[in-house]
């Protein structure tokens, strides 16, 4: 995804590289039972076999999904299904649930442990019996060696520094968040924010409907565990070696959904539509291999490039509630609209706008980039809806 070449002072390429390697053994072993007084003492042999099967528990990964969202709780499903059948996992997934009280006046966490069902953000879906819901981040992390972050982007860092010394230095983390966090020194991916507060190594996934791109950096055979974490048959999961241009491609589809959705609104129909993506596919590969030289041409088609932002763009909350906010004519607020429409759940495309107008503004690149800066300017009301389409008289100076 993104290399900071002279533009941004990010973290040094050496902490991008996997900080650990992650400990799993291979060895199945058969469940067994401790033996009572009835049993015959064992034999040195039994002894060991029984040596061995403890190990293989003990070597077991304990799987906690931070995040309890629409597609927090589809990862826990997924993983969830996994572990039963995976015998290098513990079965019982923990998820860690922010609290809320329901319009019954029940916690939510105590309702998704009795109905197996989060019924405020994946309504008549079962979880799985395994899945446990727990509203206490450290004891949800706790033992926990393959950690799955999957929150709104603009609350990671207060959970990562409630996490710091929390986690073991050999735990393995995916992020499955759109967004990055936008700082003096330049902007920070979820998954450097991840590895840079509590010290371990980070992969990064983008699902689209049935499938998922699992994005890392060096260790292979992590990115491999990973994918068999995921996979079911009707969800396919592949590995690409390109974190960066993984992670940038699921964070800045939604600016580009926005565009789609404000063209929705106007009734500009489908040729408009399909204009506005494919410029916004353009500025996004341009985007990050400006700032990650390292970033693959190959990963925009993958499931995380193109695919994703076609479902994005003709689906989802970020079109939704921007179609909406033209309809409107701008004069209701994104903030309005969001909390009207989507009950709890935010959207990650009015953010990420905001922090990329942010870096480009900084950098001096806004007239590289004028869907992304048109897209902002929209959403904080200094343009119209229809400038959404005027843009592109304000033709980039980029040339990729």
């Amino acid at each position: 995804m993104r290399h900071l070449s002279s533009l941004y002072s990010l973290l040094p390429l050496s902490k991008y590289k996997s900080i650990s390697s992650f400990p799993f053994s291979l060895f199945m072993a058969p469940a067994f039972e401790e033996n009572t007084a009835l049993d015959p003492p064992p034999t040195s042999h039994q002894s060991l076999s029984n040596a061995a099967a403890a190990a293989g528990v003990s070597n077991k990964s304990k799987v906690t999904v931070v995040g309890s969202g629409n597609w927090g709780s589809v990862a826990a499903k997924l993983i969830a299904s996994n572990t039963l059948n995976l015998h290098s996992f513990h079965d019982e997934v923990r998820m860690w649930v922010f609290e809320e009280t329901l319009p019954s006046g029940e916690k939510l966490t105590d309702v998704i442990n009795r109905t197996n069902e989060n019924v405020k953000y994946l309504p008549g879906i079962k979880l799985g019996k395994n899945v446990i819901a727990d509203p206490d981040l450290e004891n949800a992390v706790k033992d926990a060696n393959m950690l799955v972050f999957v929150t709104p982007h603009q609350f990671m860092e207060g959970i990562c520094k409630k996490l710091v010394g929390k986690v073991n230095k050999d735990v393995e983390a995916i992020s499955l968040i759109k967004g990055m966090e936008v700082k003096r020194e330049g902007p920070c991916l979820i998954s450097t924010l991840i590895s840079e507060h509590l010290g371990i190594n980070c992969c990064i996934a983008v699902e689209k409907l049935s499938e998922a791109t699992v994005g890392y950096r060096a260790n292979k055979e992590i990115a491999e565990k990973w994918v068999r974490l995921f996979t079911t048959p009707y969800f396919i999961v592949t590995a690409v070696q390109d974190v960066e241009g993984v992670e940038l491609c699921g964070t800045l589809k939604n600016v580009v959904a926005i565009a789609a959705g404000l063209v929705d609104g106007l009734e500009m129909g489908n040729n408009t539509k399909a204009a506005i993506m494919r410029i916004g596919l353009r500025e996004m590969k341009a985007l990050s291999k400006l700032l990650f030289s390292s970033v693959k041409d190959s990963t925009f088609f993958e499931s995380c490039g193109i695919a994703d932002l076609i479902t994005t763009c003709l689906g989802g909350r970020n079109r939704k509630v921007a179609e909406a906010f033209a309809k409107n004519g701008g004069q209701r607020s994104f903030d309005d609209l969001e909390a009207e429409m989507l009950q709890g759940q935010k959207l990650q495309g009015v953010s990420t706008a905001r922090e990329l107008y942010e870096v480009l503004s900084h950098r001096g690149w806004l007239e590289l980039f004028p869907l992304f800066a048109t897209v902002h300017e929209i959403c904080i009301g200094h343009l119209p809806p229809s400038a959404i389409v005027e843009y592109s008289e304000r033709k980039s100076r980029y040339s990729s």
